[in-house]
C-alpha cells in the first residue's frame, strides 16, 4: 500500500510542476493574476503537506482524502476568478487542470473503485458547472476521470489480494521446510530408536515386551504426526504418499519410507494406497498372528515403488491361479488390477513357510 500513495504523490508533484510551469509561460492567460496565483499557492502548499504524509509510508486517513477531493472541487469551480469566461468557452484548461486527478487517485487507492468513482463525479462535475455546460472535451475528461478513479482502486485492492496471497504461501513454505527439516531428524533418529525397542522388547518378551508394545504404539503415533500434510501444502493436485501409509503402521508393522516427501497425483497416490491396504489386509488374514510384517517406500525420481513383505506362512506359486481359476479374484483385481489402471504393476511372490512379499511399481510419467 505505501507504494501506492508514493506514485501518487509522485504524479502530484510532476502535475502541479506542469500547472505552474504553464501559468508562468501564460497558458491560460491570466485576466485576474492575482486569484490565479492565491489558487496555485494553495495548491502548492496542500501537495507539500500530503507529499509529506505520503512519503513517509503513512495511509491518507479518510478526512485527508476528503479534504483533498473537496479542494480539487474548489479549484475548479475558481477557475473563473481568473481565467475569462471567452477562454473558459474555448476549452481552457481549470486552474488545477491535471493536478485535479490526484484526489480522484488517492480516493481509488484509500476507497477502492467506489471511491476513485466518486471523486472522479464530483471532479467532472464541478468542470462540468464551471463551463457552464457539457462540451466534448469536458465529457471526455470527466470520463478520464472516472476510469482512472475506479482503475486505480480496482489495481490495488488486486495487488493488495496478491500481496496477502504471496505472504501466506511464503508462510506456508516456510512452514512446510521447517517441517521437513524436522521430519528428517525424527525419522533418523526417534522413529529408528522407538522401532528398535519395539523389536527388542518383542524378542525379550515379558515386562520387555510389554515396553516394546509402548514404544509401537509411540513410533505408529509420531509417524502419523510428522506424516500428516500441512494445510494447503499440496500443489498442482499432488499428496505425499507418505501421509497414506505411514500412519498403517502398528506393531506387527513396520514402515520405511524416505525422509523427503514423496509426490504423487492424488488419484494415483490413493490407488497406491488402496493395493497397499488390500495386501496388508491379506498379510493379516493368511500369514498367522504371530506374523510380522515391513513396508518400504522408495522413490528414484522416475518410478515410485512400495513393497510388503511379511514372514508369515506363505503359499504355493500356484495358489494364485486356483483362486483366479475359482473366482476369488482378489489379489487379481484389488492389486494387480487396480495398479495397472494407474500404469504401474504389482508382482507377488511367495514360498510356502518363508512369507510373502508384494511389490507395487508406478512410473510417474
Amino acid at each position: 500500500m505505501q507504494r501506492w500513495w508514493r506514485v501518487v504523490a509522485t504524479y502530484r508533484a510532476l502535475a502541479l510542476t506542469y500547472v505552474v510551469a504553464a501559468a508562468a509561460a501564460g497558458v491560460p492567460p491570466y485576466r485576474h493574476p492575482v486569484a490565479g496565483g492565491a489558487v496555485l499557492a494553495v495548491l502548492v502548499a496542500w501537495t507539500v503537506v500530503v507529499s509529506a504524509v505520503s512519503w513517509r509510508g503513512a495511509r491518507l486517513p479518510l478526512a485527508l482524502v476528503g479534504v483533498d477531493v473537496a479542494t480539487a472541487v474548489v479549484a475548479v469551480l475558481l477557475t473563473p476568478l481568473a481565467v475569462a469566461h471567452s477562454d473558459i468557452a474555448r476549452g481552457a484548461a481549470t486552474l488545477p487542470g491535471p493536478w485535479a486527478a490526484a484526489p480522484v487517485l488517492a480516493a481509488g487507492v484509500a476507497r477502492g473503485p467506489a471511491g476513485g468513482v466518486l471523486a472522479g463525479l464530483l471532479v467532472a462535475g464541478a468542470d462540468v458547472i464551471e463551463r457552464g455546460g457539457a462540451p466534448a472535451n469536458t465529457v471526455y475528461g470527466g470520463l478520464l476521470l472516472l476510469v482512472a478513479g475506479g482503475m486505480a482502486g480496482y489495481v490495488v485492492r488486486l495487488a493488495e489480494r496478491a500481496e496477502v496471497a504471496t505472504a501466506a504461501a511464503a508462510r506456508i513454505e516456510a512452514a512446510a521446510a521447517e517441517r521437513s527439516r524436522l521430519a528428517r531428524d525424527i525419522h533418523d533418529s526417534v522413529l529408528q530408536v522407538l522401532a528398535l525397542v519395539a523389536r527388542r522388547g518383542a524378542d525379550l518378551g515379558g515386562e520387555a515386551a510389554e515396553l516394546g508394545r509402548l514404544a509401537g504404539e509411540q513410533e505408529v503415533a509420531l509417524r502419523s504426526l510428522v506424516a500428516t500434510p500441512l494445510p494447503g501444502a499440496e500443489a498442482d493436485g499432488e499428496v505425499d504418499l507418505r501421509a497414506l501409509l505411514e500412519p498403517l503402521a502398528t506393531a506387527r508393522l513396520t514402515i520405511s519410507s524416505p525422509a523427503t516427501p514423496v509426490p504423487l497425483t492424488r488419484p494415483v497416490a490413493e490407488e497406491v494406497s488402496a493395493a497397499v491396504r488390500v495386501a496388508l489386509a491379506n498379510v493379516e488374514e493368511h500369514a498367522g498372528p504371530a506374523a510380522q510384517a515391513w513396508l518400504l517406500l522408495e522413490d528414484d525420481g522416475d518410478t515410485v515403488t512400495v513393497s510388503v513383505r511379511d514372514d508369515g506362512a506363505g503359499f504355493a506359486a500356484t495358489r494364485l491361479d486356483e483362486a483366479a481359476r475359482a473366482g476369488r479374484l482378489g489379489i487379481a483385481q484389488s492389486i494387480v488390477g487396480r495398479m495397472q489402471s494407474i500404469g504401474g504393476s504389482a508382482v507377488v511372490d511367495s514360498t510356502p513357510g518363508f512369507g510373502t512379499e508384494v511389490e507395487l511399481r508406478v512410473p510417474r510419467r
